[in-house]
């Protein structure tokens, strides 16, 4: 497994806090899956009277790295702000950072995004920044300071999967030392297992598993997913092809006359 930051992470389940029907099921999503991160929203309301403590301590007792985020974030300084105000409640310096440019689709605002990750890398700040997979956006956020890159699958919460498998193929190809995460879109566990199938290091999701039928069985099921990919990466898989081949060799094979 890459290193993130410095850090090494047990496995590349990265998995959302956000939706769940109960907090016992949430934790026991993180539990049946092994999941090693979890990403958290900061609400800026709860710091008064310590409104929405509990949930910061259901989220420490889970004993994972904790990723705080800068969803609903639609401006630099607003992200920014935002980042700050998560760096005290949960004492870290990584960030998933979140500059929105397009409410229907949640597209990532690229231009704010990398000035944003600016701002934040040389504050101290390890970015992780929710982007595309745009090879030129890519290299400005690494430019900026980041070292991890998270490019979208599919909108926010539409479980359409990878839809740019060609954009995402090039991004993995041209920076083959980054680690690169598919934030966003995925709603099978076999999207999961695609992603690590074709070289990347981890997967982030919240949606699918959280609005699942039985959310912690879901989660289970993607991280099995997500250890077959990986497998598959490792074991080389073979090349497509067009013509068929057969798998039975025809060497020694008795002819009828």
């Amino acid at each position: 497994m890459r290193e993130f930051y410095g850090k090494s992470l047990p496995n590349g389940f990265m998995l959302g806090t956000a939706q769940y029907p109960s907090p016992a099921i949430l934790a026991d999503a993180f539990k049946r899956s092994g999941a090693s991160v979890a990403t958290v929203s900061l609400r800026r309301e709860s710091g008064r009277d310590r409104a929405g403590q509990d949930f910061w301590q259901l989220i420490r007792n889970l004993g994972v790295h904790i990723l705080p985020n800068t969803a609903g974030c639609h401006s630099v300084k607003e992200a920014v702000t935002t980042a700050h105000m998560a760096r005290e409640v949960f004492d870290t310096k990584w960030i998933k950072l979140e500059v929105i440019g397009e409410e229907d689709t949640l597209h990532p605002d690229v231009f704010g995004l990398v000035e944003a990750a600016r701002i934040l890398s040389e504050d101290g700040f390890q970015v992780f920044p929710y982007t595309t997979e745009d090879l030129v956006v890519a290299d400005k956020l690494r430019h900026a300071g980041c070292e991890v890159l998270m490019p979208w699958g599919a909108p926010i919460g539409s479980g359409l999967g990878l839809n740019n498998i060609f954009g995402l193929r090039a991004l993995r190809a041209h920076f083959p030392d980054v680690p690169l995460v598919i934030d966003a879109g995925l709603g099978l566990p076999s999207h999961a297992a695609a992603a690590m199938e074709m070289g990347f290091d981890a997967v982030l999701l919240n949606t699918a598993v959280a609005k699942a039928g039985d959310p912690a069985a879901m989660a289970e099921a993607f991280a099995a997913a997500i250890k077959a990919g990986k497998l598959a990466k490792a074991a080389d898989p073979m090349e497509p092809r067009d013509m068929a081949a057969p798998s039975t060799p025809v060497i020694g094979k008795a002819f009828l006359e």
